[in-house]
């Protein structure tokens, strides 16, 4: 499970896989939930929790939510019970489901500037609603152009706050090739200043001034993607 909080990454994953460690960044500070608690001072750089459970992982996230822990850049958590561990995290939060995709026209892709970052078009999925089908409405009203749907390309969790609210939104991503692009134009009340179609290399420069979990999508539709265990 991949979630963004605070537009920092933290991934979930199993403890059996801890073997493969070795294919990942450097961990600056290793801690073993077995044999010492989690504390404020331990948030820095790139930091890895062994043998993470459920009660550990609602401690790591309530500091999550109510700290900017800015020497923070990672967080890796390896359970024995993952589906236990993200079980509780998404207790903690309203759960949302969206859709959006990576649009593709010949060599080009298309991002939006949405409150002045480059975004990816994406939405909520509507009572009922398929996320299939949702990415590809989403598209249409957020840029106006219309498109085909290929394969999933990954599923992010990003949280924020809303009317005091703490909401854990989940996105499903899909490739996507455009059909017609000549009613391209933002969707205004969506915040959505501009559109362009860029090159790979034009994108790259973009995601400089985008979110971590946009970079981490355009990482994956590139084949680039950090090494998840």
């Amino acid at each position: 499970m991949i979630i963004f909080i605070n537009d920092r990454l933290v991934l979930i994953s199993q403890m059996k896989k801890a073997r493969d460690l070795s294919i990942n960044p450097h961990f600056d500070h290793v801690i073993d939930a077995r044999l010492s608690s989690i504390k404020r001072a331990d948030f820095r750089g790139h930091l890895l929790v062994l043998n993470a459970t459920a009660i550990t992982a609602e401690k790591i996230f309530h500091f999550l939510n109510n700290t900017n822990f800015e020497e923070l850049q990672s967080l890796t958590l390896l359970a024995n019970d993952e589906a236990a561990v993200e079980s509780r995290i998404k207790k903690m939060y309203t759960v949302v489901k969206a859709a959006g995709g990576v649009v593709q026209k010949n060599d080009s892709f298309l991002l939006m500037l949405r409150r002045g970052k480059w975004d990816l078009p994406k939405g909520k999925l509507d009572a009922g609603e398929k996320s299939r089908t949702a990415a590809l409405r989403e598209v249409q009203e957020e840029t106006g152009v219309k498109a085909e749907l290929g394969e999933k390309l990954c599923v992010t969790w990003h949280s924020y706050t809303m009317n005091n609210k703490m909401i854990l939104k989940r996105t499903k991503w899909y490739r996507m090739t455009c059909l017609d692009d000549t009613q391209m134009v933002p969707q205004a009340e969506e915040d959505i200043t501009a559109l362009n179609w860029l090159t790979e290399s034009d994108v790259r420069k973009a995601m400089v001034n985008s979110f971590s979990s946009i970079r981490y999508v355009i990482d994956c539709y590139f084949r680039r993607q950090p090494a998840v265990l």
